[in-house]
C-alpha cells in the first residue's frame, strides 16, 4: 500500500511554501527519516522527511510548484514492489525481455565509465544570499577530473564560491550553463564516476587516441567525438551539416577539418551578416564596442550606493591632518617592525587603531539604524574597503580595540591578498560598525565617501601631499592628507561628527596618545 508524503503544517503566518527541490528521483529506495523535499516559505526551509522506508513511486508536486499546508507532494511505495514485478515477469517468459534490458544497461555503463552517478549542486548559500551566478565551468563534459578539483565557480553578490568534484570521473550533463543564475543547492551537472579518459578502442586508427578522449555527446541526432565536439565549438558549425565517418555516424576530428576546409558546415544564420553590414557606411578607424552582463557583485555594489543615497540623510565633512609624525615614526622603526612581526608597517594601522579609539569616545559615529531603532554596539569591529577586478569588497577588522597595529597590518595584507583571488568567506565581509576607505593609493586627493548600511559613518583617506602650511608663525613645507568623513544626518549631529574627525586628526599628528590613551 503506498503512503503518502504531505507537507508539513505550516504556521498560520505563513499561506503557502514553494517546492524548493526534490533529493530523491521516482524510483529510489529511500530509509525512515532520510530527507525526501525540500519546501520553501518566505521565513524558513523546512525539510519532509520520509514516513517509512521504501521506494518513491509518484511525485504529485514538482520543484517550482507552489503547496498548501498538508499537501500530498508525493507517494512511497513498498521497497520490494518492484523487485517482485521483475522476477515475476522472468518466469512468465520474460526471459528475453530481461536479458536485453541488462545489456541495454551494461551498454549504458560502458558509455559512462561504468561509474556511479552524481548529482553537482551548488553550494548552500547564507540566508542572505538568494542566489548565485555559473561564473565559469573549469572542465568540460567528457573530461577527467580528480576528486576534489574545481569544476566551476559560482559567483554571489557577496563571494565566488567554487565547487569541487565529488570522486574521480568526469561530467555528463551541464545543466547551468556559464551565466544562468541558480540558487542554493541547485544541481548544476551530473557527475560520473570512473568516466573520462579512453572510452574502450573502437578504433585503432591514429585519429582514434585523440578522439575516444572524454565522452561522446550527442547533438540532435548526429554523434560528436570529444575532438570534433571542440573543434565545432570553436568554428561555430552547425553539426547536421558535417557527415560522420567514424562508427554508427560517429562524427570524428578528421570529419570537422573536412568540412572546415570547404566550408559546407557553416551556419545559416550568421552567413547574412556581412550583407547587413555591407549596407552601413564605412567608417575610417575602430570603433569597437564591446557589451558584458553585469556582475552579480557589481549589481549589488550598484544597488546598495543607490539605496545609501535615498536613504539617508548624508553629509561629509573634511579636515587635514599633517602625517609627519606618522611618516618619521614609520620611517625609524619599520625595519624593526617587519624582523619581529614579519610583515610590513603601513599607514592603515595607525587609521585603524585612532578611529578604535575615537568610536569609544562618540558611541553614536559607532551606532547602525534599523528602522525606527538605533542599535549602540559596545564593540568597534571596522571595514576596509578592498579593491579587486571584480569590484570593491569590505572585509572586517573585529575588536579592533584589542588588536595591535601588527595584527591590524598583517590581517588587512591577508584580506587584500584572498579578496583579489576569490577567497573571502562570506562571515568576512558581514557585520562592521564602521568602514574606512583609502583612495589615497589610486591617487585622489580629495573624495565623498558613501555610507555602507546599516552603518552611519564612513572615514575617507586621501594621498598624501606636500602643501606649505603655516606652523608656529613659519610657513613649512608639510606631508599633509585630506579626511572626509561621511555621515547620517540621521543619527549623527554634525557637532558630534566633527569632533570625532579632529579626534582622529589629534591622535595621528601625536601617535603617542594612542599609546598613552589620551
Amino acid at each position: 500500500m503506498a503512503t503518502e508524503i504531505k507537507a508539513p503544517t505550516f504556521p498560520e503566518s505563513v499561506a503557502e511554501g514553494t517546492v524548493a527541490a526534490w533529493h530523491k528521483k521516482p524510483g529510489d529506495s529511500v530509509e525512515r527519516d532520510e530527507l525526501i523535499v525540500e519546501i520553501e516559505t518566505d521565513k524558513v526551509v523546512l525539510e519532509v522527511v520520509a514516513p517509512e522506508a521504501g521506494t518513491l513511486t509518484d511525485v504529485m508536486a514538482e520543484e517550482g510548484d507552489t503547496v498548501e499546508s498538508e499537501q500530498i507532494l508525493g507517494k512511497i511505495g513498498e521497497a520490494s514492489a518492484s523487485g517482485n514485478k521483475e522476477e515475476k515477469s522472468s518466469g512468465d517468459g520474460g526471459a528475453e525481455k530481461a536479458e536485453e534490458k541488462s545489456d541495454e544497461k551494461k551498454d549504458a555503463q560502458k558509455a559512462s565509465g561504468g561509474g556511479k552517478k552524481h548529482d553537482v549542486k551548488a553550494p548552500s548559500f547564507p540566508e542572505s544570499i538568494q542566489e548565485g551566478t555559473v561564473a565559469t565551468w573549469h572542465k568540460k563534459v567528457g573530461e577527467a577530473v580528480k576528486r576534489d578539483e574545481v569544476l566551476a565557480d559560482i559567483e554571489t553578490d557577496k563571494v565566488v564560491l567554487e565547487v569541487v568534484a565529488p570522486a574521480d570521473g568526469a561530467l555528463e550533463e551541464i545543466k547551468a550553463e556559464e551565466g544562468s543564475q541558480v540558487e542554493s543547492e541547485a544541481i548544476l551537472a551530473i557527475f560520473t564516476e570512473g568516466a573520462g579518459g579512453a572510452s574502450g578502442g573502437e578504433s585503432s586508427s591514429a585519429s582514434a587516441s585523440s578522439d575516444d578522449e572524454g565522452a561522446d555527446e550527442k547533438v540532435g541526432d548526429k554523434i560528436l567525438a570529444p575532438a570534433a565536439r571542440k573543434m565545432v565549438a570553436e568554428h561555430d558549425l552547425d553539426v547536421a551539416r558535417i557527415e560522420g565517418t567514424g562508427k554508427g555516424g560517429r562524427i570524428l576530428k578528421e570529419d570537422v577539418q573536412k568540412a572546415v576546409k570547404d566550408g559546407s558546415a557553416k551556419k545559416a544564420a550568421k552567413s547574412s551578416a556581412p550583407a547587413k553590414t555591407a549596407a552601413v557606411p564605412a567608417v575610417e578607424g575602430e570603433r569597437t564596442e564591446k557589451r558584458v552582463p553585469m556582475s552579480r557583485l557589481r549589481q549589488t555594489i550598484a544597488k546598495r550606493l543607490v539605496q545609501a543615497q535615498q536613504t539617508a540623510a548624508m553629509l561629509t565633512t573634511y579636515n587635514e591632518v599633517d602625517m609627519g609624525a606618522v611618516m618619521s615614526l614609520r620611517a625609524q622603526y619599520k625595519d624593526t617592525f617587519l624582523k619581529a612581526h614579519d610583515t610590513k608597517l603601513g599607514f592603515m594601522g595607525f587609521f585603524v587603531k585612532a578611529a578604535s579609539e575615537a568610536l569609544k569616545r562618540f558611541p553614536d559615529v559607532n551606532a547602525s539604524i534599523d528602522g525606527t531603532d538605533i542599535v549602540y554596539h559596545g564593540y568597534q569591529d571596522i571595514g576596509v574597503a578592498v579593491s579587486t577586478d571584480r569590484g570593491l569588497v569590505v572585509p572586517v577588522l573585529r575588536d579592533t580595540d584589542s588588536m595591535k597595529i601588527a595584527d591590524v597590518e598583517r590581517t588587512i595584507v591577508d584580506f587584500g591578498k584572498r579578496a583579489r583571488d576569490g577567497k573571502l568567506g562570506i562571515d568576512e565581509m558581514q557585520g562592521g560598525t564602521f568602514t574606512i576607505t583609502n583612495g589615497g593609493i589610486f591617487g585622489s586627493l580629495m573624495s565623498t565617501p558613501i555610507i555602507n548600511p546599516p552603518q552611519t559613518a564612513i572615514l575617507g583617506m586621501h594621498k598624501i601631499q606636500e602643501r606649505p602650511m603655516a606652523v608656529n608663525g613659519k610657513v613649512e613645507i608639510r606631508p599633509m592628507m585630506y579626511l572626509a568623513l561621511s555621515y547620517d544626518h540621521r543619527m549623527i549631529d554634525g557637532k558630534d561628527a566633527v569632533q570625532f574627525l579632529v579626534t582622529i586628526k589629534e591622535l595621528l599628528e601625536d601617535p603617542a596618545r594612542l599609546l598613552l590613551d589620551v
